[in-house]
C-alpha cells in the first residue's frame, strides 16, 4: 500500500472532527507507561486496568463496545455519543490518529497509508474545520511525552534483547555449535501475538506492562529507565546460575519473545527485528 510521508510543517485538516469514527474498529497498541497512564485516569489499578480493558497480555486496546455502521466494534473506553471517557489519558496512537509515526535514522517521519488522507473518507466533515501543520496537531494533542515515551521504550525492548545475546553468545551455547536457538527465535518473529503470549506466560507478560513502580512514574523516560532496571534485575535473579545448554537456549528464546512482544507494543514490525538479531547473532559466531 502506498505511503505518505509528511513533515511537520505540512498542512492537513487534522482538527478533530469528533465523530468518533477513529474509536471503532482500530488496532490500538500500548506500552507500559500508556497503560499507566490510562489506569490513573480511570482511577483503578494497572493491573486492573490491563485485565479489564486489554488482551495479548496488556499490549492491545480491548475493542468490545457497540457496533457502528459498518459493524465494527467501540473502543472500550468509549461512550456513545460522547466520546472517550478517558480522553486526557489516552495513548499515542490516538493523540497521532490518522498518522502513524517511523523513527528513521534517530529522526521522527509521520506517516497514513494510502493516497487519500483517512479522515476524507471516515470524517469527511473534517473539511468544514481549521486546518492545522502536523507540528501544530501534535502540540495540541500533547503528543510529546508520549512520544518520548514511545522512543524510551524502543530503548528497553533492545536491552531486553541484549539479555537474550549475552545468553547466547557468551555462554557455552553458541561453541556448543547450536542451532535450535536462532531458529526458535525466527519462529517468535512470526508467531501471532496470542501465541507468543502463552510461550512467554503471565509472570514475564506482568512484570513486562505493569511493573511495580509508584514513583516519578509522571516522566515517561524516568519510569521507562526503573523499569529497564527492575526487568534487568529479574533477569539476572532467574537467569544467572543457568548450567546447562538447555537451561540457557530456553532462556535465550523467552528474552527474544519478551522483546518482541514489546516490540509489537510499540508498533514495530516483530518479523523484521527478529530477522535483523538473527543476522546479528550469525555475526558473532551463532548459527542456524
Amino acid at each position: 500500500m502506498q505511503t505518505t510521508k509528511l513533515s511537520t510543517n505540512s498542512i492537513l485538516p487534522l482538527t478533530c472532527s469528533r465523530s468518533g469514527t477513529c474509536c471503532f474498529g482500530k488496532d490500538v497498541m500500548l506500552n507500559p507507561w500508556e497503560l499507566l497512564n490510562f489506569s490513573k485516569e480511570k482511577k483503578i489499578a494497572p493491573r486492573e486496568f490491563k485485565k479489564l480493558y486489554t488482551e495479548l497480555g496488556g499490549i492491545r486496546l480491548l475493542f468490545n463496545g457497540n457496533l457502528d455502521k459498518k459493524g465494527q466494534k467501540s473502543c472500550s473506553q468509549y461512550i456513545d455519543n460522547a466520546g472517550c471517557s478517558v480522553h486526557k489519558g489516552r495513548p499515542l496512537a490516538c493523540r497521532l490518529y490518522p498518522l502513524g509515526r517511523q523513527i528513521q535514522f534517530d529522526k521522527a517521519h509521520y506517516i497514513y497509508e494510502g493516497a487519500t488522507f483517512p479522515c476524507l473518507t471516515d470524517c469527511a466533515e473534517v473539511l468544514d474545520l481549521p486546518k492545522l501543520s502536523v507540528g501544530e496537531y501534535l502540540k495540541g494533542q500533547e503528543a510529546d511525552p508520549f512520544e518520548k515515551a514511545q522512543d524510551a521504550y524502543l530503548i528497553v525492548m533492545q536491552n531486553i534483547a541484549d539479555i537474550a545475546f549475552e545468553l547466547l553468545l557468551e555462554s557455552e551455547l553458541t561453541k556448543s555449535g547450536d542451532t535450535k536457538t536462532l531458529n526458535a527465535w525466527r519462529v517468535l518473529g512470526t508467531d501471532l501475538p496470542e501465541v507468543l503470549v502463552e510461550k512467554i506466560g503471565n509472570d514475564w507478560l506482568d512484570s513486562l506492562m505493569i511493573p511495580d513502580i509508584t514513583e516519578d512514574t509522571e516522566n515517561p523516560v524516568t519510569f521507562a529507565e526503573k523499569h529497564n532496571n527492575l526487568l534487568l534485575l529479574k533477569a539476572q535473579e532467574q537467569f544467572g546460575s543457568l548450567q546447562t545448554l538447555q537451561e540457557l537456549h530456553e532462556a535465550a528464546v523467552l528474552m527474544i519473545g519478551v522483546a518482541l512482544h514489546l516490540a509489537k507494543g510499540l508498533g514495530a514490525d516483530a518479523k523484521e527485528i527478529s530477522e535483523h538479531w538473527i543476522e546479528i547473532a550469525k555475526n558473532h559466531g551463532a548459527k542456524e
